[in-house]
């Protein structure tokens, strides 16, 4: 079987935590390799989700390293045996990969934590909103790639249907809520939808206005998805060259200490609500 020549985010993340089990054990690639029947180059394909993996082989390959976390394990042996074919593979080969992994990595959160600064996060776009956002692109995006990646927008929003959503946490800026990247009409029906998004039980919506004193310089937009065990949380940022995944332990505590921040610094849920009805007033 061919390599994958584009693993997914949660594959390479699979991948990942298998080498660092192997590193934690100071084993080389060649050992490991050995151990299945292969080389070094079996297990760095593995270790960069080129490869898949069983959960059988997970399970050798934990034992071998000496893995006494058997939480970890578990989770590893999941993730190996996973046949998820979520909606957003309708998308693949018509998106670029990273809006992909991003629906897969709300998809499997056990909650999510955001911050956003210039524009309304994502998964609570209006239609109108979001094409206002992509429309704006230079240069322009074709009409039916344009549509994808609204319609793909929407669709994240699938999470909340389900019995028992993600419940999420999102700090928002007062820029993205007074920032216009289409018409007057447009940006007030966006609030108008965040007053809706304000009710839901599972959303708790907190804003930072202008006139805070003390706002963590190192604050940048950014997605925090709490895995199933803090071992396997997950960051995606946003910057001007597209954004990334970040799994390592330390960066992990370090914006997981930044949202923190931001919360202390955000208006209370009651004063948030109040504070955007009081936009919508001004629009």
């Amino acid at each position: 079987m061919p390599p994958r020549s584009n693993p997914t985010a949660r594959q390479a993340r699979l991948g990942t935590e298998l080498r660092k089990l192997r590193e934690a054990a100071g084993m080389s690639a060649r050992e490991a390799g050995a151990l299945l029947g292969g080389g070094a180059a079996q297990i760095s394909h593995i270790e960069a989700g080129r490869w898949g993996v069983s959960s059988e082989r997970v399970r050798r390959l934990a034992a071998y390293y000496k893995a006494a976390n058997g939480e970890l394990i578990a989770e590893l042996c999941a993730m190996a045996d996973e046949r998820v074919r979520g909606w957003w593979e309708a998308y693949r080969g018509v998106l670029t990969p990273g809006f992909l992994d991003v629906s897969e990595l709300e998809h499997h959160a056990r909650a999510l934590r955001m911050f956003q600064a210039t524009y309304v996060p994502g998964i609570f776009q209006t239609e109108r909103y979001a094409r206002a956002l992509f429309g704006n692109a230079v240069p322009s995006w074709p009409e039916p790639e344009l549509d994808a990646r609204v319609q793909h927008r929407i669709r994240r929003r699938l999470i909340y249907d389900r019995k028992a959503p993600p419940h999420t946490t999102a700090i928002i800026h007062e820029a993205a809520l007074r920032m216009r990247y289409g018409t007057r009409a447009v940006q007030r029906a966006q609030l108008e939808f965040l007053a809706e998004v304000v009710e839901w039980p599972s959303v708790t919506l907190r804003v930072i206005p202008f006139d805070t004193d003390n706002l963590t310089g190192t604050a940048q937009s950014m997605l925090y998805a709490t895995g199933p065990l803090p071992e396997l949380d997950t960051v995606q940022v946003d910057n001007a060259f597209g954004g990334g995944f970040i799994s390592a332990n330390a960066l992990l505590s370090v914006y997981g200490t930044i949202f923190d921040t931001l919360t202390e610094t955000a208006l209370t849920v009651d004063e948030s609500k109040k504070f955007i009805y009081r936009l919508i007033q001004e629009m």
